[in-house]
């Protein structure tokens, strides 16, 4: 719950304390609203639930602030950037502490469904993806300039390659494939959790002790 009040607090509520703190000085200059949102408040990543419902309830407010200002001529935009190297996201010793925090936090019973391996292999996923995020920001900058100079600018803007077919398959292709897709994409994971395992050994051995039941009672 720590993580989920956490990510609102800076993501949703911060932003809006920001906002309306401006919004005065925005309505009389007929200023403009861009705002840093990310793909992962529509789009529904595997294992960034506390983030994107953050991000989800920031672009909510957005949308609703495009409609409630329009009136007083400012133009509210929101960027939605792709994988860039930001803050702590490459930073290894980040991670491994973070990991620490997460295993010494979570209930026991909690630790032994899913297993210390299956949550090591899952920060090494977050940790593989960081490393290949692209250090280069002038994307975002450079979208971000668009917003706040075009004569029209757009309500969205896509930052980075690859979030544009990411909405257009999310958008258009049937939910089976954009499931797939972004597990392909995003959490190629190896691992099943530690009871699941344990269930799919025990349903195995059960199988297999029907079987050679049933070769018995057919050599008889």
């Amino acid at each position: 719950m720590s993580n989920f009040r956490g990510c609102m607090e800076v993501n949703f509520f911060g932003t809006l304390s920001v906002t309306q703190s401006f919004l005065p000085l925005l309505r009389r200059a007929k200023g403009r609203i861009v705002t840093i949102s990310s793909p992962a408040g529509d789009l529904p990543f595997p294992c960034l639930s506390a983030y994107g419902s953050s991000k989800a309830a920031l672009n909510l407010f957005m949308n609703t602030l495009r409609h409630e200002l329009v009136q007083w001529g400012v133009q509210v935009s929101t960027v939605l950037p792709a994988a860039f190297k930001t803050g702590q996201s490459s930073n290894h010793a980040y991670w491994e502490q973070q990991h620490k925090t997460l295993l010494q936090s979570l209930p026991p019973s909690l630790l032994e469904e899913y297993g210390e391996d299956y949550l090591t292999e899952t920060k090494e996923l977050f940790q593989s993806h960081a490393r290949t995020a692209n250090p280069d920001l002038s994307p975002v900058v450079n979208t971000i300039a668009e917003a706040l100079l075009a004569p029209r600018p757009l309500p969205r803007y896509y930052a980075g390659p690859g979030v544009g077919l990411m909405y257009f398959i999310h958008s258009y292709f049937p939910f089976s494939v954009c499931n797939k897709f972004l597990q392909k994409l995003f959490m190629q994971k190896k691992l099943m959790p530690r009871a699941l395992r344990k269930q799919a050994e025990f349903d195995l051995s059960i199988d297999l002790h029907n079987n050679n039941n049933n070769d018995e009672k057919f050599g008889k």
